[in-house]
């Protein structure tokens, strides 16, 4: 869908709008520049902000026809989501993910960008500010770290699985549950940071990654990456793949090794 030259026009401008507008304010923020949405761990900056204001129409620039889905400009209008039930081409955009990492210091934050048509994610990218790295997934064609191929790891058996699984807002009793099915694997963490849950998922640092909440500009990029390098993502509740459309919450297991999905599920919690 997209060529050669876009794709490169595409991370030449996360690049430089992480530069110019989001690293400059990585731990220099002034109480003014930080505001609560939902609650205290619900942040959104002067970065989020401006960032998925240059990266916008820039956006739709590089793809004529196409239109955007932030998550900035969600926040402000909650029909904006409705766009990927369109026919045109669609960019979502997470400025910064992990805000409550970039808020407090921590290094593990990101910029997601995907492009999704027809239902279908066709591109995808997170590029990682501090360490400077992209990565990039094509539909169909692989996923690449500063053009090197990734692959997942593969073969791990869940009781000896490193994972990433963020509670905060997993509504009880399953937050519980999964909680109590998760003491039976090596170890997870709480990273509090999409981009570098499925990121670290990718590059074989982590085996899998549990997800509730499920706004589409956290997953769509992620999801094909970790796809693209061998991996998979479905639905707790029917086994469904996961599609970048407007929805509720909704558990996901996301793993490295495809061929382990049913493995791991087998072991927690049964969601309706």
């Amino acid at each position: 869908m997209l060529s050669e030259a876009q794709i490169d026009r595409v991370e030449g401008l996360i690049r430089e709008v992480a530069a110019t507008l989001i690293v400059p304010r990585f731990d220099a923020l002034s109480d003014d520049e930080i505001v609560q949405k939902s609650g205290p761990d619900d942040l959104v900056t002067i970065a989020d902000r401006e960032a998925e204001l240059a990266l916008t129409p820039r956006l739709m620039d590089i793809l004529p026809g196409s239109v955007v889905v932030g998550e900035e400009a969600t926040a402000d209008d909650p029909s904006v989501p409705e766009r990927l039930l369109g026919d045109d081409p669609v960019w979502l955009v997470d400025p910064v993910d992990g805000t409550r990492n970039f808020v407090h210091g921590l290094a593990t934050f990101g910029v997601m960008v995907a492009l999704v048509h027809e239902g279908t994610t066709q591109a995808g990218w997170i590029f990682a500010p501090m360490e400077g790295v992209m990565a990039r997934a094509i539909k169909g064609e692989g996923a690449w770290l500063d053009g090197k191929p990734l692959q997942g790891r593969k073969g791990v058996s869940f009781s000896d699985a490193f994972g990433d699984y963020s509670s905060t807002y997993v509504d009880p009793p399953l937050r519980d549950l999964f909680s109590d099915a998760l003491k039976s694997v090596r170890g997870t963490r709480q990273g509090h940071c999409s981009a570098y849950a499925y990121l670290d998922t990718a590059r074989g640092e982590l085996d899998f990654v549990l997800q509730y909440r499920m706004s589409p500009w956290d997953h769509a990029a992620g999801v094909l990456l970790v796809e693209e390098a061998g991996g998979a993502a479905r639905f707790l509740d029917d086994g469904e793949g996961y599609t970048p459309l407007p929805r509720g919450s909704r558990a996901m297991l996301t793993v490295s090794d495809k061929a382990m999905w049913t493995d791991y599920v087998g072991t927690l919690p049964k969601v309706e």
